[in-house]
């Protein structure tokens, strides 16, 4: 049996059909050709912007700099999206530009370029999530949000197997030859679009009499001061981790560093990314049965173990272990940070509070890659690891204490 297929059995062998809707299989196969996109070339950026001689400070900033334009915009769109009451069209376009962007990243290898077509990318991502994410959240019920959306970054990261997968073997063939990559990558994007024509979506009267509201790009940041104090409580603990948790291309510099060769680097990513699949639904049902609260503080301890163990120690066998961990890490996080925020928010603001928590996370995560690049010139790679490592204790201390679960009124 191939790997992929018994990925998604073993989903399908956890499966309460009746959880998982047309809509939500329709999401999380959009996402899944989406990732297969952009994970093949994920794990391949850095190699070919070190390939092109940008310094690995500028490369932190690069990432840190398209991570903020997808969260600016995320706020934006998202509290667009619950103006209007409406959410297709905003799915329908940004992953439309996201699909476009890939290829032209490899048609002139110049920083200035590549910084704005990675911008580009991400800004298809923001304008997508939060509308998603709504659409996401309609389809769930209080009791079922943690496999709602486990589920859906199970087949998200199931792409993130498959992408790297291609460049894998596309590299193997072709040594350093990465630019063919990007245009390879447009496909299983156009894919992705093709499945967001066959969603639909229910547009209710009084939605549709917010749609002559107005949205200044700023309101939706503003959307913390009105937030609920739970809201607040979680938000501010999550964004104090983001400000330490760089982008995930500094693991593959690391274990670059400590002697990996590239396909060792995919392949590891490759192996993450299938660790984090397989565990995000499971970890989502079981969340729902034992608390979100719970799995949330078990995978920033997994973070921490991970952050740890790459400042202190090396050698192929450790990366593999900490990857593993790693993906138990993403698996218990991602979706569920979602469901979360999901829950302790009224249903008309949904795509809103997603949108300024995403928007200021990655604000945090500009600082925090910009911020590892620096750290990394000056002292190497082993502060960068241990300071993140360290300063997650700290974040789960404060979760464990004034993170609590009040659900919204509706």
């Amino acid at each position: 049996m191939h790997l992929p297929q018994s990925i998604a059995l073993s989903l399908l062998w956890y499966l309460p059909m009746k959880i998982i809707t047309r809509s939500i299989w329709l999401l999380s196969l959009v996402s899944l050709f989406t990732d297969v996109a952009s994970e093949m070339l994920y794990p391949v950026i850095p190699l070919y912007l070190q390939s092109i001689a940008i310094p690995i400070v500028l490369i932190g900033i690069l990432e840190g700099f398209a991570e903020a334009v997808a969260g600016l915009s995320k706020g934006y769109f998202g509290k667009l999206s619950d103006s209007m009451g409406r959410r297709l069209p905003f799915v329908q376009l940004g992953y439309g530009i996201s699909a476009i962007a890939k290829p032209l990243m490899a048609l002139w290898p110049n920083a200035g370029w590549i910084f704005g077509v990675r911008s580009l990318d991400r800004l298809g991502k923001g304008i997508r999530t939060g509308a998603r994410d709504a659409l996401l959240s309609d389809e769930a019920t209080p009791e079922t949000k943690g496999a709602v959306f486990g589920f859906h970054r199970s087949m998200d990261t199931l792409g993130a197997v498959l992408g790297p997968a291609v460049a894998l073997a596309y590299l193997y063939f072709y040594p350093a030859n990465y630019k063919t990559l990007f245009v390879i990558a447009f496909f299983p994007g156009l894919a992705a679009i093709l499945f967001t024509l066959l969603l639909r979506e229910k547009t209710s009267i009084n939605s549709r009499q917010q749609q002559k509201k107005s949205v200044p790009f700023g309101i939706a940041i503003g959307y913390w001061k009105n937030g609920s104090p739970a809201f607040k409580r979680l938000a501010g603990g999550l964004l104090f981790f983001a400000l330490i948790n760089s982008s995930d291309m500094f693991l593959l510099l690391r274990i670059k560093a400590g002697g990996c060769t590239d396909t060792q680097a995919i392949g590891m990513y490759i192996f993450y990314n299938l660790v984090y699949a397989i565990a995000s639904y499971p970890l989502g049902l079981l969340a729902d049965k034992v608390g979100l609260k719970k799995i949330m503080l078990f995978g920033l301890v997994c973070f921490a173990i991970t952050y740890g163990g790459f400042a202190l120690g090396s050698g192929l066998g450790l990366y593999t272990g900490l990857f593993a961990i790693y993906g138990l890490y993403a698996a218990a996080t991602e979706g569920i940070s979602k469901a979360w925020i999901t829950n302790i928010t009224p249903k008309s603001e949904t795509a809103t509070a997603i949108g300024c928590y995403s928007g200021l996370q990655s604000i945090c995560a500009l600082f925090a890659s910009a911020a590892a690049g620096v750290v990394w010139r000056i002292g190497g790679a082993t502060p960068v690891f241990l300071i993140s490592g360290l300063t997650t204790v700290i974040a789960i201390i404060y979760l464990a204490a004034y993170a609590h679960y009040t659900p919204a009124k509706n």
